[in-house]
This record gives C-alpha cells, sequence and structure tokens, in this order.
C-alpha cells in the first residue's frame, strides 16, 4: 500500500513537470540527471535516453547548474546556445532539511521570450498612445493670453487669478452664468506647475445625484449592482498631480460635500466599496453663480466646506459692469467666425453701440451667440444692426439717446439702467425656485409681483437664470 501511493506520487509529479511549458532538468547531488521534460528535449534537442541516469557534464560539459549544486547560488537569466538553438536558463539549489540536495535548471527558448518581448514592446506603445490620448482628452486650452479684456474690465481679475496660479490652494470663482469661469480655470491650470497634467472639468448640475460620488471618486468591482467588472477610476483619481475643475458647486449633493471636505482636509479618496483609503494630490477649482454665504443660512450648503474653498475668491464680473470690454470681445468673435481665406468680419457703429446698449443677463456667452447669429445673417462681411436679433434691435429703439455720441440720457433712462442692472445682479444671487424668487424680493425691498413685472419689462426671466 506504502509502495503504491509512493508510485501515485511520483506519477503525480512527473506529470506536473511533463505538462510545464518552460524545460526542466534536474539533477542530484552527484550531479546525475534525474528528470528532464518534454519541452526541455524540444528547446534544447536532448532526449531522456541521451541525457538521463547520466553525470550532467558528461552530456553538456559547459553546463553551469553544477556550480549551482555546489556553492547554492541562484543563477537567473544565463544565454546559452547549441548549435543553432539560442535560450535563457535560470538555475537554482533544491534544499531539504537545510542539504542541498540536488538543483533545478528552467529554461526558455529565445523564440518565445523574443516573442513576449515584442508582445511587451507592443503592449508598452498602447500604453503610451492611451496616456497620450488621455492626456489630450483632459488638456486645460486657454491661458491668461486668450483673456480678452484683461487690460480693461477685467484687469485687476486676471492680476488675482495669476497670484492664485502660483498657489497650491483651492480657488473659488464666482460669477453669473456665462462670464468665463472655466476659463478663468483652465488659464489658472496652465499658468500654474500643475500645467503639464490633467485638467478635469466636473459639472455638479450635469451628472445625476445617484451617479455624482462614483464618477467622482470611483468604485470597486462588486460594490453595487452593475457595477463593472474591475471597478472604476474616479474622476479625482484621474486628475492625480493636476487639477479639478468642479463647476456649479452650488449643485452638489450635501451628503457629498462632506466627502469632499474630507478630500481637501486629508489629500485621500475611498472609492465607493472600498475599505482602504489612497492618497491623491489634486488642486479643486471650485466654481459657482450662486451666493454660497446664503446657502449657509438657508442650510443647503455646508459651512466648513464654504469656508474651506474660500481661500482664494475670484469674482468674475458680468458683461454689463465691463461694457468697454465688448468692441474688443466682438472682434475677437468675428475673427474667430472667418473662414481661412476669407477676409475678417467687420461690425458697423450703429450695430456696436446697439450691443452696448443691451443689458446681457447671458454675459460673454450670449454676447457671443448673438455675434455668430449677426454673422449667419449679413449679407456681407459686415454685420449691421438689422443682422442681429430682435431683442437687441428693440432695446436699442428703446434707448435712442443713448446710442448717440452727443445726446446724454434722460433720467429715465438712466434709472431704469440702474434699476435693470440691480434686480439682474440680485436675481444673479439666489436660484430659481419660489422661495428663492421671494428671498430677492425681500433684499430689493419688492412684492414678488413687482419683481416678476420688472423681470418682464427688462427681459430678465427665463434660462439665464436656470440652474
Amino acid at each position: 500500500m506504502i509502495q503504491h501511493n509512493l508510485n501515485l506520487q511520483t506519477e503525480w509529479f512527473q506529470a506536473i513537470i511533463h505538462s510545464i511549458h518552460d524545460g526542466v532538468l534536474v539533477i542530484d547531488r552527484d550531479e546525475i540527471v534525474r528528470l528532464i521534460n518534454p519541452e526541455y528535449t524540444r528547446i534544447t534537442g536532448v532526449k531522456p535516453e541521451m541525457i538521463i541516469g547520466k553525470p550532467l557534464r558528461e552530456v553538456r560539459p559547459g553546463a553551469q547548474l553544477v556550480e549551482t549544486l555546489k556553492d547554492g547560488q541562484t543563477r537567473v537569466g544565463i544565454y546559452r546556445r547549441e548549435g543553432s538553438t539560442e535560450y535563457v536558463v535560470d538555475m537554482a539549489p533544491i534544499h531539504i532539511d537545510g542539504q542541498i540536495i540536488g538543483a533545478v535548471s528552467i529554461c526558455k527558448g529565445l523564440t518565445e521570450v523574443h516573442k513576449l518581448a515584442r508582445e511587451l514592446a507592443k503592449n508598452k506603445e498602447k500604453l503610451l498612445q492611451l496616456e497620450k490620448t488621455v492626456d489630450s482628452l483632459y488638456r486645460a486650452k486657454y491661458s491668461f493670453a486668450q483673456i480678452v479684456g484683461a487690460d480693461q474690465g477685467l484687469k485687476e481679475v486676471v492680476h488675482i487669478a495669476k497670484k492664485a496660479a502660483d498657489s497650491h490652494l483651492p480657488v473659488l470663482i464666482t460669477g453669473e452664468s456665462g462670464t468665463g469661469k472655466e476659463l478663468f480655470a483652465q488659464a489658472i491650470h496652465n499658468a500654474s506647475k500643475r500645467a503639464d497634467r490633467p485638467f478635469i472639468p466636473v459639472n455638479c448640475a450635469a451628472i445625476p445625484a445617484s451617479l455624482l460620488e462614483s464618477e467622482l471618486f470611483g468604485y470597486e468591482e462588486g460594490s453595487f449592482t452593475n457595477a463593472k467588472k474591475g471597478g472604476k477610476t474616479g474622476l479625482f483619481e484621474i486628475a492625480h498631480g493636476g487639477t479639478i475643475f468642479l463647476d456649479e458647486i452650488a449643485e452638489l449633493p450635501y451628503d457629498l460635500q462632506a466627502k469632499l471636505l474630507r478630500v481637501l482636509q486629508e489629500r485621500s479618496i475611498r472609492k465607493v466599496g472600498e475599505v482602504r483609503e489612497r492618497e491623491i494630490d489634486v488642486r479643486v477649482i471650485a466654481a459657482t453663480n450662486r451666493d454660497l454665504q446664503h446657502l449657509v443660512e438657508k442650510n443647503r450648503f455646508r459651512e466648513d466646506l464654504y469656508y474651506r474653498l474660500h481661500v482664494l475668491t475670484i469674482r468674475i464680473p458680468s458683461l454689463r459692469e465691463r461694457r468697454g470690454d465688448i468692441p474688443e470681445l466682438v472682434t475677437a468673435f468675428l475673427s474667430a467666425s472667418a473662414d481661412r481665406g476669407q477676409p475678417a468680419w467687420t461690425m458697423e457703429e450703429e450695430a456696436l453701440h446697439a450691443l452696448k446698449q443691451y443689458h446681457w443677463p447671458g454675459n460673454i456667452r450670449e454676447l457671443k451667440n448673438t455675434v455668430d447669429y449677426g454673422v449667419c445673417m449679413a449679407e456681407s462681411a459686415e454685420v449691421r444692426l438689422h443682422d442681429l436679433p430682435d431683442y437687441i434691435i428693440s432695446a436699442a429703439r428703446e434707448a435712442p439717446r443713448i446710442l448717440s455720441h452727443d445726446a446724454r440720457p434722460t433720467l429715465r433712462e438712466v434709472v431704469d439702467d440702474a434699476e435693470r442692472t440691480w434686480i439682474s445682479e440680485t436675481l444673479a444671487q439666489f436660484g430659481n425656485d419660489l422661495e428663492d424668487r421671494k428671498k430677492a424680493a425681500q433684499t430689493l425691498g419688492i412684492s414678488l409681483a413687482t419683481l416678476y413685472n420688472k423681470m418682464k419689462r427688462y427681459n430678465l426671466g427665463g434660462s439665464h437664470y436656470s440652474k
């Protein structure tokens, strides 16, 4: 029975050795070859009857496995050549109870090694291409040089933003919708030491609350139903070494605000379903068109997160606060609209004055759309007043004296313009629901009905203030 078990174990051991796809040769303490497998024969051309039971050096005079048997040292990557056959060998002593009782060599043909090397090189090339693709996808495009109006209404703002770029601190950018908050965020990133690392923009209002946590922080495989095999890398992890831009930060769910606060404090993240935390190096730039202080008072934004973000704050003025920049902005938009090889677009003075008169609730984004519309409607390379949208033309007709260099506006026109501006700025501080409208009316000292009437009169309603 004992002999039977030993025979079974020997057959089992030999079957294992024979199934290995690397060449195997074993010698005992007397340098006698005890075992080779078929792969060894395939690689070296040496058959079992030629070597088994014989001293290794008798058959293979240059074999170094005998040296491994004597000194007990492991040898790796030894190059061998037998005729036209090339291969590499790894060697190691065999120990039992602290005694060397033999040695084993594992060999692999260089044809396979070269094949593996080619596969590795190919995979490295694919990885490099993938890294380049990812890098290009998450590359900030804009710099401070592309901010139009830097020498006029934005001079001080750009100065502060450049100072912020030299720091590692979080940045909070505030301003109405369409003022160019992401443009400033990209410029800050490109002027910082992180410019060669990813810039990851995230619109917190555009991602469903149920998915936002896994998008930001990633998840482990099997952490929830329909989770991808292998899990998912979060945007914070992708942004490692670079910048993550959290636009519409006021729309971040309250429970996620606590997790973001921890990221800012501990500089680490934890994936959904993961136990351990992993360190990250990410700079956070947040932006909002809402009054975060007001949201803190309404318990809709965490006070501790607000003060964590409210370190370097940059307020971008609305377009109506810097109307002097409109001609330069229009020139830039017209230049961008010109086809290559075609003459540059221009705009007549009357049309330009109409643009300067309008109150621009949609700010620069609305101005660009208006210029694009004018280019589309124009019959020649010059955009004229009648090529602009009707609401721009109507606004120009309502205030004809302001369009004239020589005429002075009436007191009524000055009051109306000031009232329109003040109401628009107040609306931008609050949300779009009924309670926020009531709060805006209270701040203005008028009734809700009066507020709605004035919004209608000054064309301040609609999607300009949507979340």
